[in-house]
């Protein structure tokens, strides 16, 4: 039986680029732009572009509530942002954003070392990977089977030339995110 991934809203976003003056190429007069945020979603990586309330000024790597209800400082999402559209800041941020996500939230992603499972006969949703093939995947999973892994730490002591698996996750989400991969893992579409 396939097992049904829920879509969550993300509630929390973190700031990649502010554009007081809206994006460079609207041709529009100034006093007829909007100023825009381009965001990561913090729970699932989406990339979103927000309006800021009025006056509002945002700086790169503040986290912004975008949930239901009452926001603060952000007046609406404009959307979902494909990564081509990034500035060169937002671009620039997004691997030291996902880097600190992945590091705050080490249990929930060794929560996925210790919870993989098959995806078919032939393909484990750790083989997905970066720089993780069948050895690997073996290893981790006898090696979870004695008992779960209790941190990063513990996974590169435990599984033999275990690629640092920080590193692996980004390498993973950001592959998800330019949208190079059938199977998601870590990022909504």
């Amino acid at each position: 039986m396939e097992e049904v991934q829920e879509t969550r809203k993300e509630e929390v976003a973190i700031i990649l680029d502010f554009l007081p003056n809206g994006y460079p190429f609207d041709d529009r007069p100034i006093h007829l732009k909007t100023p825009i945020a381009q965001a990561l979603g913090k729970e699932r990586f989406v990339l979103l572009e927000l309006v800021p309330k009025k006056d509002v000024h945002l700086k790169a790597f503040q986290e912004v509530y975008i949930g239901e209800g009452k926001r603060d400082q952000i007046h609406h999402i404009s959307g979902k942002l494909p990564v081509d559209k990034l500035t060169q800041t937002a671009k620039s941020e997004l691997e030291f954003v996902i880097k600190d996500i992945i590091k705050k939230n080490e249990s929930y992603f060794i929560d996925f070392f210790n919870k993989a499972r098959p995806l078919g006969t032939r393909m484990h949703q750790l083989e997905l990977l970066p720089g993780l093939g069948k050895k690997h995947m073996w290893e981790i999973i006898e090696a979870r089977d004695d008992e779960d892994f209790k941190s990063f730490e513990d996974l590169k002591k435990r599984v033999a030339l275990m690629p640092d698996p920080e590193r692996t996750l980004l390498r993973r989400i950001l592959k998800e995110i330019e949208g190079d991969e059938k199977h998601r893992i870590f990022v909504d579409v």
